[in-house]
């Protein structure tokens, strides 16, 4: 028998089933890429502090409701560490854009990095605010607010005052996603710009330096993400579980045990009832002034 002649047509129509057969098996498809270690509340504990962070319970838009993405993993539990240095200190932690080298989640900062212990605040703007501002101005102390961008102009005079009397601003993104990580590179970004935006459109100018992703639920492409848009990320390593309702006494409790120098509180001005935050700081602030140097994030 003579050789089957092998034609044009026949090669086209065998790399087309080639073809085929590799698109069936995934040949060139991509894979997800690993989020990595995050920190998951309530289940390690930072050095120099504890463990925890903001739950469903005391959640401002968690899991972003309406807008027709699914909820995303919980995230794995990781542990914290200590005496990262802060920006504009000896050893920084990195710039704007560069690799987060803090020793939290993702890289995030977990201290001051000097002696100084900073008082931050999430969930504000909110009725709370402006009564927690008005105490920390009675003792002259300069804290860092951790801002949800939906919250902003309701409250555009609270944040003008912020600003005003030297407080940090932090990025807390639009409306506290806690599965922040679990979106894509455009949501994220579009969570971050969205509340710069709005304190922008409050406070022209204001310096936005830190990002603080809701729960505490850093992944590297929140951190990265954060970076592009000139902001670095901002963890915690003493919570009193403000968030939880605890009650004055433990949260006072909570934060002269837990806090040392260089260490970053984790409060609350928003999100919710925070009368017993208020009435808490009341009791503390005079024995932290007399016992640290208490500071608001660096901006510069």
């Amino acid at each position: 028998m003579a050789p089957r002649r092998i034609t044009r047509r026949t090669v086209v129509t065998l790399a087309l089933a080639l073809a085929g057969v590799a698109l069936a098996l995934g040949v060139g498809g991509c894979a997800s890429a690993d989020q990595g270690a995050t920190w998951h509340p309530g289940t390690t504990q930072a050095a120099g502090g504890q463990g925890g962070g903001m739950t469903a319970a005391h959640t401002v838009g968690a899991g972003r409701t309406g807008t027709g993405r699914p909820p995303g993993p919980g995230p794995a539990p990781t542990r914290s560490g200590s005496a990262t240095p802060a920006p504009g200190t000896s050893g920084s932690p990195g710039t704007p854009g560069g690799t987060p080298t803090g020793t939290g989640p993702a890289g995030s900062l977990t201290t001051t990095g000097t002696s100084a212990v900073a008082l931050t605040f999430d969930d504000g703007p909110g009725p709370y605010t402006a009564p927690i501002l008005d105490l920390l101005a009675r003792y002259h102390v300069k804290a860092t607010f951790c801002l949800i961008g939906r919250q902003v102009h309701a409250y555009a005079d609270v944040v003008r005052r912020m600003v005003a009397e030297g407080h940090t601003l932090c990025n807390h993104t639009w409306d506290h996603d806690e599965q922040l990580r679990t979106r894509t590179d455009e949501e994220i970004t579009d969570e971050l710009q969205r509340t710069n935006d709005a304190i922008h459109a409050a406070v022209p100018g204001a310096n936005i330096r830190y990002f603080r992703n809701p729960g505490g639920n850093f992944g590297p492409n929140t951190v990265a993400v954060a970076g592009r848009l000139g902001m670095v990320s901002l963890m915690w390593n003493v919570d009193p579980r403000d968030w939880a309702h605890p009650g004055v006494q433990e949260i006072v409790n909570n934060v002269n045990a837990h806090t040392g120098p260089g260490s970053i509180v984790l409060s609350h001005d928003g999100g919710g009832d925070r009368s017993d935050t208020l009435a808490a700081y009341q009791t503390l602030l005079p024995g932290l002034t007399s016992r640290f140097t208490l500071v608001a994030m660096p901006v510069s």
